[in-house]
């Protein structure tokens, strides 16, 4: 067994400071890994039902054998090892702002860090994914012009709730354009939500990509004795060709 407690790296981030923990959980016997900002919990090792949803949903509406996708939001990997469980994907690039988080996959602190890695078909790109997808022109340098099949985004906690102010835009109208602009015809934008799902963001997906639905998805809350948890994957599809 594992101890108890340990805090396995601190960094001060331009967001605030940014924790990586590992702790047992005696009730369910296992390790839990958790990643703080500050006082608050951004993402635990216990919860990733709705992560790995926001993969498998978007796969379930896409058409096709190739997918290139990128997914914006690196977190603990479970997103984006669920794309990966994907044999049709082709290409994955999981842009990350915070490059703590990029390392301590690269470095094996986090246990999904060496099966990411070391999948040639996965890239991590450090950078400001909201940035990146207002500038309009793919999501690293080398594949400027470059379309997608789907785009996946766990980064804010919700639709009105971000972790920085400035992550707002993306989420009008303009700033999701700039998402639809960079998805092949056919295409999926997939977002996850901490929140029940939001029928005013539902019409406002479906104004700029065409159709759009929100998945609630559940889970027991080990926690709180098995109390049923509520997050949301909201999903927008372009249009296909004619």
């Amino acid at each position: 067994m594992s101890e108890l407690f340990a805090e396995l790296d601190y960094r001060p981030t331009p967001l605030g400071a940014l924790t990586l923990r590992r702790r047992r959980e005696l009730t369910l016997d296992v390790d839990v890994y958790e990643i703080k900002l500050g006082d608050e919990y951004l993402m635990s090792s216990l919860f990733t039902a709705s992560e790995e949803a926001l993969a498998r949903l978007a796969f379930a509406d896409l058409d096709g054998d190739h997918f290139d996708v990128v997914v914006g939001g690196l977190g603990l990997g479970y997103t984006a090892r669920a794309v990966l469980e994907d044999s049709k994907v082709d290409s994955l690039v999981v842009v990350e702002y915070l490059d703590a988080v990029v390392e301590w996959h690269e470095e094996g602190l986090l246990p999904l860090g060496p099966e990411l890695s070391g999948d040639p078909r996965c890239r991590f790109a450090r950078g400001d994914f909201f940035a990146l997808a207002a500038a309009g022109n793919g999501f690293v340098a080398e594949h400027s012009g470059r379309r997608y099949d789907a785009i996946l985004v766990d980064i804010d906690h919700a639709p009105d709730f971000w972790l920085a102010e400035q992550n707002g835009a993306f989420y009008r109208e303009e700033g999701l354009r700039k998402v639809a602009g960079v998805l092949r015809p056919g295409g999926i934008f997939g977002l996850w939500s901490n929140d029940r799902p939001d029928e005013a963001f539902v019409s406002r997906l479906a104004s700029v990509f065409g159709t759009a639905r929100a998945e609630p998805v559940t889970f027991p809350n080990p926690l709180q004795n098995g109390r049923e948890a509520v997050q949301t994957v909201y999903l927008a599809k372009t249009p296909a060709d004619e």
